[in-house]
């Protein structure tokens, strides 16, 4: 029996996790060419094809975020959650069985605590790194410019919020039950990849 070798040079893991799923069906079809008994199988950069706009897409990491739920977290918002690789809420849950809520649609779940928020053992501020950038996540806003993070996410105004203030960027995904300043009711979509991200306002009306 040939003495294969299975290989995997760092260039062929720039293709992200669809050439990864690609990879794992090569060496299926091979197993099942050659045989249960083949010990392993070549694998190269040179055999993957170029990489197509749905496999691009699963290498998006894809966050949900909310605040100020304040005691309700409605079917809709639910329901747009289920296809986020995160949840991160920004405070001011009020009810912690709300959290629970969240915990139950799957995706792992990141949140600091508001002014509104009894339980202390929830942070103030959670600083994150996602996609080679930096994320801070804090209920009240600061009039403090960090150096050290490139997107501070917060909630408290219950208006939505996308201001750059010198190298900071400042995102408020507005509130889910009780808007103000003529703001619908709203969440947001961060999607981030290759060290960047976009910013979606959701509507929840």
């Amino acid at each position: 029996m040939a003495n294969l070798e299975y290989f995997c040079s760092s260039d062929s893991w720039q293709g992200g996790r669809g050439y990864v799923a690609f990879t794992v069906a090569q060496i299926n079809a091979c197993i099942e060419t050659c045989g249960r008994n083949t010990r392993s199988v070549i694998v190269c950069r040179a055999t993957l094809p170029a990489m197509t706009t749905s496999e691009k897409l699963k290498d998006t990491l894809r966050i949900f975020v909310l605040a100020d739920t304040h005691n309700r977290l409605p079917e809709m918002v639910r329901e747009i959650a289920r296809d986020a690789d995160e949840i991160w809420h920004l405070g001011d849950v009020c009810m912690e069985t709300i959290l629970d809520e969240l915990r139950a649609i799957g995706p792992r779940v990141t949140v600091v605590r508001g002014n509104c928020d009894s339980n202390y053992e929830w942070p103030l501020v959670v600083n994150l790194v996602r996609g080679g950038l930096k994320f801070r996540l804090q209920h009240v806003p600061t009039d403090h410019l960090p150096n050290d993070v490139n997107v501070i996410l917060h909630g408290h105004t219950h208006v939505p919020r996308h201001e750059k203030r010198g190298n900071v960027l400042f995102l408020n995904p507005g509130c889910v039950t009780r808007p103000n300043r003529g703001s619908p009711p709203s969440a947001a979509w961060l999607e981030i990849a290759d060290e960047k991200f976009t910013w979606r306002l959701v509507p929840l009306r």
